[in-house]
């Protein structure tokens, strides 16, 4: 009879390839429970609060100058009236630098009016009146001639846009300050 060479997988079991101490385990577990429960409680917290964006709507636009000089520059003059509304319930929003301008078919037309730091409270509205002014601001060739195309028409359509950082506020707890995003 010939002799067999192949080993049992008992043999195998015993060469201990990957060597973890039990106290390497231990700590590893431990150390991954915590950081999973740390984000586990981020994302609850995330869920119940879910913060959105503050909502703004206009109230009244009033054109006062737009003139159009024979070397494209425009001199121009709005009063704007925006209302302000926090649509959370248990968040608060800090407004930091914020800045309106007017722009037509996506051209600015006056310059960047900056809005006072404010905070608003769950739920609140709050109204934001500012003057926009440019004087000497340098336009498009074209730009005339399609400001008096919507004149003739009777209609002209302009776009106030707000951009700035923002703050959450939660209890006593306040974020730092988010980007600067279209608000």
């Amino acid at each position: 009879m010939s002799q067999i060479n192949e080993k049992s997988p008992q043999h195998c079991a015993k060469k201990k390839l990957i060597n973890i101490n039990k106290n390497h385990k231990k700590l590893f577990y431990t150390f991954t429970t915590f950081i999973l429960s740390i984000l586990l409680l981020i994302l609850v917290i995330w869920f119940i609060l879910h913060p959105s964006k503050p909502q703004f709507s206009l109230k009244e636009a009033d054109i006062y100058q737009l003139t159009l000089s024979k070397s494209h520059l425009l001199n121009s003059s709005i009063q704007t009236t925006l209302l302000s509304n926090n649509p959370n319930q248990k968040v608060g929003i800090y407004y930091d630098e914020i800045q309106v301008y007017a722009s037509y078919k996506g051209q600015q037309i006056t310059l960047d009016s900056s809005v006072p730091p404010f905070y608003q409270d769950c739920k609140d509205s709050n109204l934001l009146s500012m003057v926009l002014v440019a004087n000497g601001l340098p336009v498009d060739p074209s730009f005339g001639y399609e400001v008096g195309r919507d004149q003739m028409v009777g209609r002209l359509v302009l776009s106030i846009k707000a951009n700035g950082e923002l703050r959450w506020k939660v209890g006593t707890w306040v974020s730092g300050r988010s980007k600067k995003d279209k608000i």
